[in-house]
């Protein structure tokens, strides 16, 4: 047995065991955000039932004007709604379910992230954290402090971290990438094939990537860009961590499809936000004060560990796949 494939048994248990405790909380942040955001008083003065044509967004409008009653709390229903229905769709496909996926991993050490989506979302979502944490250290060394946009309501706040992942994901993957993608390497024209390629580019035949790689790291300095250009946006600071992300969730969308790319960009958001909004209420402390509670920290660190568990799997997976291919041949 290669040696390489040994060291992949060795670390399957504990792997495999690591990625069931981040899905375990990615699927706990569900009921903590409900609860956040219809049980605790988040929002001050502001609750649930605050109208959503009130927010910033709708300034300048039409919309704005007309006489809309719905509320922040309606609309999070519905967005939470379709995002339990994609974590479920995530958690069965495509081709097995978690648990099912995660038992090659812990038995053979044989690790295959396209078996199941929330494999590659919980793999991909660790790794993006590590990066963005040591970037953000490097950037600490040089004194590029990171400072989020000024908000005067964590409700809002919260609201606009849940919407985001599914409006830049429609933005940046689907239209950015997804129909250029589409367009370089499709050599069919039907409307049926074409929704399929957007839901997952791997269905094409990208026999050479140059084109779509220089396309994602493309569009994720371009979304890099977007976070720190406009209004009330992060500092400077924010654009090389959001380039990055950019780049991994433009990555993830072309090799795993739409669903793990949303799902990564969900957690960054809603998942982190929810913890750190329950923290928050729970201890009767500022947001800011929620992100330095020790709970945060050790979901941090779980988060590290996971991701640089997962480059050396990943890389090792790759190298023992060679080392068989060329076997065989």
């Amino acid at each position: 047995m290669h040696n390489s494939h040994k060291i992949l048994q060795a670390i399957g248990i504990p792997y495999s065991a690591l990625l069931s405790v981040i899905c375990g909380l990615l699927l706990v942040s569900f009921p903590i955000g409900i609860f956040v955001v219809f049980e605790s008083e988040i929002g001050g003065d502001i609750n649930y039932e605050y109208p959503i044509t009130h927010l910033e967004i709708f300034n300048g409008t039409e919309m704005y004007q007309a006489s809309i009653d719905v509320s922040i709390g309606d609309v999070f229903v519905i967005l939470w709604t379709f995002y339990v229905v994609i974590f479920v769709i995530a958690m069965l496909g495509p081709k097995h379910g978690f648990l099912k996926s995660l038992s090659p991993i812990i038995s053979f050490g044989k690790y295959d992230p396209q078996s199941n989506y929330l494999i590659s979302v919980t793999t991909w979502f660790s790794i993006l954290i590590l990066i963005s944490v040591l970037i953000n250290f490097v950037q600490e060394q040089f004194g590029i402090v990171t400072i989020p946009p000024s908000t005067d309501n964590d409700l809002i706040q919260f609201f606009y971290a849940s919407i985001a992942p599914l409006t830049e994901e429609f933005g940046f993957r689907l239209i950015l990438i997804g129909i250029p993608i589409f367009t370089i390497y499709s050599h069919k024209s039907s409307a049926k094939y074409f929704i399929k390629c957007l839901w997952n580019p791997s269905t094409l035949d990208i026999h050479d990537s140059k084109k779509a790689i220089f396309l994602i790291v493309f569009v994720g300095i371009i979304f890099g860009f977007a976070h720190i250009a406009f209004g009330e946006s992060w500092s400077e600071g924010k654009f090389a961590q959001a380039a990055a992300s950019g780049i991994i969730l433009g990555w993830v969308y072309l090799r795993y499809g739409f669903v793990a790319s949303l799902l990564i960009h969900w957690a960054t958001n809603y998942f982190v936000f929810s913890y750190a909004n329950f923290i928050s209420q729970l201890n009767y402390i500022s947001i800011e004060g929620a992100f330095s509670h020790s709970l945060m920290s050790s979901l941090e660190l779980l988060l590290v560990i996971t991701g640089t568990l997962s480059i050396f799997i990943l890389f090792l997976s790759r190298f023992y796949s060679k080392k068989v291919t060329d076997l065989e041949i």
